[in-house]
């Protein structure tokens, strides 16, 4: 990965931002925390919005978004053109979702996943590529 991946959550999803942290640096990924810095009560849009912005500018290559949910995180960037945030709570979905979706944005449900779970979706989610092909006409034609 070229570009670093941006990375953000809200008050739910701090602990688990956390390890998702630790984790992409582990393997070699730089990560860009758009935050928050603490677990303090936040709302999810204040950094759904600058994270989905560096994807779709091309500062950062993917993203990820942790709330307790997934669902206003997601909600949150896919109102940006482009970007292609997906909800993940298992590997597999993160797989189809990369593969077949060619989604830039990895959503985690922090109360619904284990740690465990989270990190296994998010390997799922970077070791995957866009399949292209049939695909690419589909992805093509999400944008209004």
């Amino acid at each position: 990965m070229t570009k670093p991946v941006a990375i953000g959550s809200d008050h739910a999803g701090f602990d688990l931002k956390s390890d998702i942290i630790a984790l992409l640096t582990s393997i070699g990924i730089e990560v860009k925390d758009f935050g928050p810095n603490n677990g303090e009560s936040v709302d999810y849009p204040d950094f759904a919005h600058p994270v989905s912005a560096a994807v779709q500018s091309g500062q950062c290559e993917l993203g990820v978004l942790i709330c307790g949910s997934g669902n206003g995180v997601a909600m949150t960037a896919n109102k940006y053109p482009n970007i292609r945030a997906a909800i993940c709570w298992t590997k597999e979905l993160a797989q189809l979702a990369r593969s077949h979706n060619n989604a830039n944005i990895l959503c985690l449900p922090a109360r619904f996943v284990s740690p465990e779970t989270a990190k296994d979706i998010t390997n799922a989610f970077f070791s995957t590529e866009f399949e292209g092909g049939r695909h690419q006409r589909r992805v093509g034609k999400i944008n209004c």
